[in-house]
């Protein structure tokens, strides 16, 4: 329903040049950031060196580059992909109700068959510990303390999220 109304909207649909380009560098330091906190990710990249790797969701993409160092940067607007990563769902609030119950949205791969596959064991093995960079800033307590009410909150709401797409209650009699 949010969905339906939100469409009614004349939004714009495509960011600023400005802002995008802001994001992808942005989130290209964040995936180096945790690349760099896993060797053998950067060993398995390191062997794609110069390939082109697209990811795409409606009329939003990110097109990284592998360096020869096994991580990544932005790259160039021309530049060919050697793989391609489609979102295939259109719906956001479906994607985040998907990602919310544990699962991963469908998306159509083409291109390379090794990068896929390596890029397959990053998406599957990388993982992100927030609570060790949290506690460098806010210290050990903080960082934990903070990472636990997170894990909680989104417990609930997987929880929530599983209930609603099951036709469950949803009120507080629930």
């Amino acid at each position: 329903m949010l969905e339906g109304i939100l469409q009614n909207f004349n939004l714009p649909v495509a960011p600023p040049a400005w802002a995008v380009e802001e994001t992808h560098r942005r989130t290209v330091l964040l995936l180096n950031h945790v690349l760099m906190q896993e060797p053998p990710a950067m060993e398995r990249l390191a062997r794609h060196k110069s390939r082109v790797v697209l990811a795409q969701w409606r009329s939003f993409t990110f097109k990284v580059a592998v360096t020869p160092a096994g991580l990544l940067d932005v790259a160039a607007n021309d530049a060919l992909p050697d793989l391609t990563l489609e979102v295939t769902e259109t719906s956001p609030f479906a994607i985040a109700q998907t990602l919310m119950q544990g699962d991963k949205p469908a998306v159509q791969i083409s291109g390379d068959v090794q990068l896929a596959a390596d890029v397959s064991w990053l998406a599957e093995n990388l993982r992100w510990d927030i609570e060790e960079d949290l506690s460098r800033v806010l210290g050990d307590a903080p960082a934990h303390g903070l990472v636990q009410a997170a894990q909680t909150f989104a417990a609930a709401l997987r929880q929530f999220v599983g209930k609603r797409s099951r036709g469950g209650p949803t009120g507080p009699a629930a």
